[in-house]
């Protein structure tokens, strides 16, 4: 689809592949980027063929080393900028994926490439990865989420380290926090990616979803509200056609 430039997507075997493609920039997040991952993100979710998405950052040094600062700190006026957030909420679009995302992290993830990470479902880390959120010594705060999906793995205390010191994990102690769910070499990063989708792609693609509502929708719930919720989805399943 469509000639990106620094995001690139492909779809093999019922498994989307969205590259950050900026690696003169260390994959830096801009308003470029934040364009075309709304394009390819939608594409997604208009593809029923599409069952699983694995997320990776183009070159050697990082899968994102954060936002670019030359463009996101240069604020437009407040109408113009509620009219571009309306209008390309990457993050809402992010959370709101259908289908689950696997992010294939290595080399330096900072800044909004913990924030893009946190919103995947499955985190994968090779053992060069560095996580960090340098926003607080540059006088700004996570504007993308961070401060509330963070916690939501980690716990609060771990998150309130990160947030307010600034200080960098490698992948072990991101794998202690539960910030990864799993470390592996550099070299079996995409294959190991590669094999957590096409098992979830070969499951059945409304039983994944419901699974996926579950755990979710649940986290926002008490415990009562959210076995009710598990209930219906199970009889849902059930009693498909």
């Amino acid at each position: 689809m469509g000639d990106f430039e620094t995001v690139i997507y492909e779809k093999r075997d019922n498994v989307g592949y969205v590259t950050l493609n900026r690696p003169q920039a260390l994959n830096a997040y801009n308003l470029k980027m934040r364009d075309e991952l709304y394009q390819a993100l939608g594409a997604i979710e208009d593809d029923p063929e599409v069952r699983a998405v694995i997320l990776a950052g183009a070159g050697e040094r990082a899968f994102c080393a954060g936002a670019d600062l030359t463009e996101f700190l240069t604020a437009p006026p407040p109408v113009a900028a509620r009219q571009v957030r309306w209008e390309r909420d990457i993050w809402g679009l992010f959370l709101g994926m259908t289908r689950p995302l696997i992010a294939a992290l290595h080399g330096y993830v900072l800044g909004s490439g913990v924030e893009m990470a946190l919103c995947c479902d499955i985190r994968l880390a090779s053992e060069d990865a560095r996580f960090g959120l340098p926003e607080a010594g540059l006088g700004i705060m996570p504007a993308a989420g961070g401060s509330q999906t963070l916690p939501r793995s980690t716990g609060p205390a771990a998150a309130l380290d990160m947030l307010l010191t600034g200080r960098w994990l490698d992948a072990a102690e991101a794998r202690r926090l539960k910030l990864v769910n799993r470390v592996v070499p550099r070299p079996a990063l995409l294959p190991e990616a590669e094999r957590l989708a096409h098992r979830i792609a070969g499951h059945s693609p409304l039983a994944v979803s419901h699974a996926r509502q579950a755990v979710n929708r649940g986290l926002e719930m008490g415990l009562e509200q959210g076995l009710e919720l598990e209930a219906r989805l199970a009889r849902a399943l059930l009693n498909r056609p």
